[in-house]
């Protein structure tokens, strides 16, 4: 073995340094050569410029765009963590791992905050673990009022918070307003407390990726008022589950007002809610409404409980499509009531199941009225049930099942996210969406590194590990989803690849494409969200239809692209100028997709231009930090 003086004059060494790139028959360009002089030949962002030279043959310079994405770690971090992810005991340095190569990873809980002060009033504050928190506590407030807001990655636990409490009011007001990925967790929150409350007010509101759990909260509570109100209201793509929520407690109200309202694609579980509960009063008002495929789940949601009453009113009103399944609903409730009112009106067909629902209930009283369309009923119970007004699909009264235009699909679709192929002529104006990237700023992960890592449903268990993901916590979530869509079987005439490393996204582009190839992405950040006007437009490979390779992010510890090429698409360059100035603001690039036959119907282009799947092209300009790979000009 090369003892450390060896080891030294070998990274050292000038004279060795030029041999070596001579052995490895480097092929300068003019800013390659630049680059590279700069740096231990060693380190995996000039293996890269290596790697570009070798498999990508044009005369055009390198992408600046890609390499600033490229590992920043050093020669020697690069090796270490290397031989660490081989040995599988990477998780053992996940912190500095996660620095040196600037990562996602959410931090470990904090020590536990067990006491407090009286009346204590936590303005903007976060990222603490209440564990053990008022304990006994007789009476007084706590509020969170601006709590987490706007940070990238709240992480809070509160564990055993106010249990046995007595007549203690908690308070979360504007609570993690504006955070990009929230982990929130309420563990047996509030066990055994009695005549207390709990307000959520303006919880989560703009939450990109909210991941919030409620598991045994308010058990055995007694008297105990819970309200949500304007709840995860305008968050995207999350989850949130409520858990034994309210079990075995008694005259303990819970208010869901307003909760998800504008919501695009979020998820709730509501399970074993309310298990053997004396007396509930569940009211959801206004729940899910003008979301964009709201999915909640109730089961065994009031199982076993006693003279329940819970309303459902206003339900998931004006959503786009949504799903709701109801299993074991009231299951051997005694003299349960509940009221479902004005719910599921949703444009665009949504589907409700019912299964089991009310199976082995007694004296229980069951209402539809004005009930939207496609439910289906299994194994239900079979006496103390009404439907007024019901449609079951049939009816002229139906809600109607498409929206082309107005305020109703600017709820779901931003105004400029899709357009016509019609529009990219000089002179256009349009509106342009918000094409920012919302997006943990991460790296991609040197080849070194990244293959050596699992990356499957059947090593999840393993990845878990590594990346510190507990069970049911937002990394294991993020985990589940990105592994999911990246193992899903590709849609008819797509090829598809998930990449963790520049030079398999190259791998994947010149296997599509061939070697004279060109990564292409908007300029800037310039026009987003605001009126534009066309300028010149230059059509790709003749304005011809060509074929592409899209590179979107997924969200994942390191940089993960989700890399597809699709049959018949054009490929655009458009200058984006200013409307009233018509001076040159960015430069756009767009994709056009000529075959939308394999669409779904409730597509959200289909939704802001109208027709279906198959009858018209689709539009959208490549956002910020995504890109198409074409071949050069």
């Amino acid at each position: 073995m090369l003892k450390q003086k060896q080891l030294n004059l070998f990274f050292f060494s000038p004279a060795l340094f030029l041999l070596l790139l001579l052995f490895f028959n480097v092929n300068f360009s003019a800013s390659s050569s630049e680059i590279i002089a700069k740096q231990n030949p060693f380190t995996p962002k000039a293996y890269l410029l290596r790697y570009w030279d070798k498999e990508i043959h044009t005369n055009l310079p390198k992408s600046t765009f890609l390499l600033s994405k490229a590992s920043p770690l050093n020669a020697v971090d690069s090796s270490h963590f290397a031989k660490l992810a081989a040995h599988n005991t990477l998780s053992s340095v996940l912190p500095s791992f996660c620095s040196a190569a600037k990562l996602f990873c959410f931090p470990d809980l904090s020590p536990s905050l067990e006491k407090h002060d009286t009346g204590a009033n936590f303005a903007v504050y976060s990222d603490k673990n209440f564990t053990n928190y008022g304990t006994l506590r007789p009476g007084g407030v706590d509020s969170f009022k601006n709590y987490s807001d706007g940070e990238n990655l709240p992480v809070d636990s509160f564990r055993r918070y106010s249990r046995d409490s007595s007549g203690h009011e908690d308070r979360f007001s504007g609570y993690a307003l504006y955070a990009n990925v929230a982990d929130q967790s309420f563990n047996t929150y509030g066990t055994g407390a009695t005549g207390s409350s709990g307000d959520f007010s303006s919880y989560g509101g703009d939450v990109n990726v909210p991941n919030l759990r409620f598991t045994t909260y308010s058990a055995d509570a007694v008297g105990r008022t819970n309200k949500f109100t304007a709840y995860t209201d305008n968050a995207n793509a999350g989850n949130q589950d409520f858990t034994a929520y309210g079990k075995k407690s008694s005259g303990s109200p819970n208010v869901f007002s307003s909760y998800g309202k504008g919501s695009n694609a979020m998820g709730s579980g509501f399970s074993g809610y309310g298990e053997r509960g004396n007396g509930a009063n569940d009211t959801f008002i206004s729940y899910g409404d003008e979301g964009n495929v709201p999915t909640n789940r109730f089961n065994n949601y009031g199982d076993g409980g006693n003279a329940a009453v819970e309303s459902f009113s206003s339900y998931r009103d004006e959503s786009n499509v949504g799903e709701d399944s109801f299993q074991s609903y009231a299951k051997n409730s005694n003299s349960a009531k509940v009221k479902f009112s004005n719910y599921g009106k949703s444009f665009n067909e949504g589907t409700d199941i019912f299964k089991g629902y009310g199976k082995g209930a007694k004296g229980q009283a069951v209402g539809f009225k004005t009930y939207g369309v496609n439910n289906t009923f299994k194994d239900y119970a079979k006496t103390g049930v009404t439907f007024a007004k019901y449609n079951n699909g049939s009816s002229s009264t139906s809600p109607k099942m498409a929206v082309t235009s107005g305020s109703l699909v600017n709820r779901w679709v931003e105004p400029g996210k899709f357009f016509r192929e019609s529009m990219l002529k000089k002179g256009t104006v349009m509106p342009m969406p918000d094409i920012k990237d919302k997006m943990p700023k991460r790296s991609f992960l040197p080849r070194t590194i990244v293959s050596k890592l699992p990356f499957s449903s059947s090593k999840i268990s393993r990845l878990k590990h590594i990346f510190h993901a507990t069970y049911n916590s937002a990394m294991e979530t993020i985990i589940k989803d990105a592994l999911s869509e990246c193992e899903r079987a590709p849609s008819s005439g797509e090829t598809k690849r998930c990449v963790g490393s520049v030079e398999d996204m190259i791998d994947f582009a010149t296997s599509i494409l061939g070697r004279n190839v060109v990564v292409r992405t908007t300029e800037n950040l310039n026009g987003s969200k605001k009126k534009i006007m066309i300028g010149s437009v230059k059509g790709i490979n003749g304005g011809k239809i060509t074929k592409s390779v899209s590179c979107h992010q997924s969200l994942f510890p390191y940089l993960l692209y989700y890399c597809h090429s699709v049959p018949k698409v054009r490929v655009y360059e458009a200058g984006i100028l200013d409307p009233n100035f018509k001076a040159k603001i960015n430069q756009g690039v767009a994709i056009c997709h000529l075959d939308t036959s394999a669409w779904s119907p409730t597509h959200g282009a289909f939704l802001a231009l109208g027709s279906g799947p198959g009858r018209i092209e689709v539009c959208h300009w490549i956002f910020e930090n995504d890109m198409t790979w074409t071949t050069a000009d």
